[in-house]
């Protein structure tokens, strides 16, 4: 006997999830159906692929290097998919898009709108989660394409920019009349910045030039919205990019502030992998995107990036 597609696809969640329970719902089976193919699996390799502890499973050596090699033949076999969609004018099926969540909640609500609008039989997949975890993703074939802050210089991937996007200041409403504060001053103010793993939190640091000394205070939130909650009480300043304005700042007591020239700013475009067969009907989605962000009512602070590919 040979192992089947559907063994695989449940081997690899359950690599990922590393616990039966949560690897069923993700791939929509019940726990004990799973269990039952990851057993068939192992007996048809002739070896354990885990080792299985009270609270979570583990790969076995083995188990390790038959992982990647399952994953290469789950790649293929989506690249086949993809080389069928790929042969139509427009793209169709399903569309897998990672986006990072400093510009999820702002752009996507929009974004999906005229992706439907344009054809409403695509079937739309959305992953929220941080830069490195979308690169992981879309690497594995989980994903065909992600918005994020440019650039990710990573080989493997195309990157187009789509637009440049403005940070503001975020501090207490009875603060709107004060000075805005340079680069050195906010080293002295209580900074609130997003945890660890965001990359607008790298981008924040870097305006304020603290990538080599740490600054006296600063604070860390789980999201946006949790960092101008607590600037409106009264705990520290924070940076925000202008996209996030008039979502976050509508029910808090902050006052909103732009930097002198040179405007703290980032590069917003989309990346997926050069060996994907979808580049032409990915770069159509790329113009949605980018005229998506310029119809925003903050665009005053995005500028349109020329169109294709970058190397």
């Amino acid at each position: 006997m040979t192992p089947t597609f559907k063994q695989l696809h449940y081997f690899d969640a359950l690599a990922r999830h590393g616990h039966f329970g949560r690897a069923a719902d993700a791939c929509a089976i019940s726990q004990p159906a799973l269990s039952m193919q990851i057993k068939d699996l192992e007996q048809t390799l002739g070896t354990a692929l885990f080792e299985r502890g009270a609270r979570r499973v583990r790969l076995t050596g083995f188990g390790e290097e038959v992982l990647s090699r399952a994953r290469g033949i789950l790649r293929s076999v989506d690249e086949l998919s993809d080389l069928a969609r790929a042969a139509q004018d427009r793209l169709v099926g399903r569309l897998r898009i990672g986006v990072i969540p400093t510009i999820a909640p702002y752009l996507l609500p929009t974004i999906i709108g005229e992706l439907k609008r344009m054809n409403a039989d695509l079937d739309i997949h959305v992953r929220e989660t941080v830069t490195a975890k979308l690169l992981e993703e879309l690497a594995e074939g989980r994903l065909d394409t992600a918005i994020v802050a440019l650039p990710v210089s990573e080989p493997s991937l195309n990157e187009v920019a789509l637009f440049a996007e403005n940070f503001v200041l975020v501090r207490a409403a009875e603060d709107a009349h004060k000075p805005v504060p340079d680069r050195e001053e906010l080293r002295e103010m209580r900074l609130l910045l997003l945890e660890e793993g965001h990359c607008f939190r790298d981008q924040a640091l870097s305006f304020c030039n603290m990538g080599a000394t740490p600054p006296r205070e600063l604070l860390d939130g789980s999201s946006l919205s949790t960092l101008v909650q607590m600037v409106g009480a009264g705990i520290g300043v924070t940076l925000i990019p202008e996209m996030a304005v008039p979502v976050e700042t509508r029910s808090a007591a902050v006052s909103v502030a732009r930097f002198p020239d040179p405007e703290p700013a980032r590069t917003v475009g989309m990346i997926w992998r050069r060996t994907s067969p979808l580049t032409p009907q990915l770069l159509q989605i790329a113009d949605v995107v980018r005229d998506a962000a310029l119809a925003s009512p903050v665009q005053r602070s995005q500028t349109a990036l020329p169109h294709g590919p970058q190397a």
